[in-house]
C-alpha cells in the first residue's frame, strides 16, 4: 500500500530535533509523497529547504494562510503572486537545488475567526485574490476555514459565480473538512472538490465521522496536518505523516471497504488533483 499526505509541515520548527527521522518513518509507512502547503513568507526558506532535501517527495504549494493576514497582507500577498511569476518562469525546477520550484497548489489559503477577527475583512480579500491567482494558472487551491463558514461562502460566491466580474470555475481541497453532508454538496458548486480527512475522524464522538459515511470515497484524500491534529492512539503527541495509515484504518472501518482500497482511491484522488 502506498499513501499520499496532502498537507504536512515537516519543515516547522517541532521537526527540528528529529526532521530526517520522521520522514524516514514516513516512508517506511508506505507515505511516500508529501504536499507541503504554506504558510508566508517568513517559513518560506523553512519550507524550501525541506523540499529541497526531498525532492523526490515533497511537493511545493505557495500562497498566505489566513492567521497570517495582518496589517502587512499587501507584501505578503506580493510575496505569493511574484513567487508564482519565478516558478512559471524557472526553468530549473528539476535541479538539484530548486530557488524556483513548481507549485502544485495555492494554499492554504481560506478564513479564519477563531483566533481573531481583526483583518476578517482583509482575509476575505486575500483569499478572493489567491482564488484568483488559482484560477489564472490553473492550479488547485488547499482552503483552511474556521469559524468563518458564512464568509467562506460568500468570497467563493464573488470569485466564481461572477459577482466579482469574473467567473470562473475552481478545484482543491477543503482541508481538515468538519462539515455537514449538505455542506459537502454546496462546496461541489465551486468546481471539483476532495475534502481533507486527518486524525480528528478517529476521536471519539467526532461529528466527522458520521458525515463521512455519506461522502464518496473518490471525494477523500488523507492529511496529517502534522505536527498538529494527531490521531488516536497517538493524540496529545506530536504529529507525523507516518500516522496517515492511521487515519486510513478509520476511514475505511467508517466507508466498510479495505484498507487497501482506501489507500488506492485516496492515492489516485490526489494525485489527480495536484498531478503529482
Amino acid at each position: 500500500m502506498t499513501f499520499i499526505d496532502t498537507h504536512t509541515h515537516p519543515y516547522d520548527t517541532a521537526f527540528d530535533a528529529d526532521r530526517e527521522e520522521v520522514l524516514q518513518r514516513a516512508l517506511d509507512a508506505g507515505v511516500s509523497k508529501w504536499i507541503f502547503p504554506a504558510i508566508d513568507s517568513t517559513y518560506y526558506h523553512m519550507q524550501l529547504e525541506c523540499f529541497n532535501n526531498h525532492q523526490n517527495n515533497a511537493f511545493m504549494t505557495i500562497g498566505l494562510h489566513p492567521t497570517s493576514v495582518a496589517a502587512n497582507w499587501r507584501e505578503e500577498l506580493k510575496f505569493v503572486e511574484e513567487k508564482l511569476k519565478d516558478s512559471v518562469n524557472s526553468s530549473n525546477h528539476d535541479s538539484a537545488l530548486s530557488c524556483n520550484p513548481r507549485y502544485y497548489a495555492i494554499g492554504e489559503i481560506g478564513l479564519d475567526g477563531y483566533w481573531s477577527k481583526e483583518f476578517m475583512k482583509e482575509q476575505m480579500e486575500v483569499f478572493g485574490t489567491q482564488i484568483d491567482m488559482a484560477a489564472e494558472y490553473n492550479l488547485p487551491i488547499i482552503i483552511h476555514e474556521r469559524s468563518a463558514t458564512d464568509e467562506i461562502f460568500q468570497v467563493l460566491d464573488n470569485h466564481v459565480f461572477g459577482k466579482s466580474g469574473k467567473s470562473q470555475r475552481i478545484r482543491g481541497v477543503f482541508h481538515a473538512f468538519s462539515g455537514s453532508p449538505e455542506t459537502f454538496e454546496r462546496i461541489q458548486r465551486y468546481g471539483e472538490f476532495k475534502v481533507g480527512i486527518g486524525g480528528v475522524v478517529t476521536y471519539k464522538n467526532a461529528g466527522i465521522a458520521k458525515t463521512l459515511e455519506n461522502i464518496p470515497l473518490k471525494s477523500i484524500v488523507l492529511e496529517t496536518d502534522s505536527p498538529w491534529l494527531t490521531p488516536v492512539p497517538h493524540r496529545g503527541k506530536r504529529n507525523e505523516s507516518s500516522y496517515i495509515p492511521l487515519i486510513a484504518a478509520k476511514v475505511s472501518e467508517i466507508k466498510g471497504c479495505s484498507i487497501d482500497e482506501v489507500a488506492f482511491q485516496t492515492t489516485m484522488n490526489a494525485e489527480e488533483l495536484f498531478a503529482i
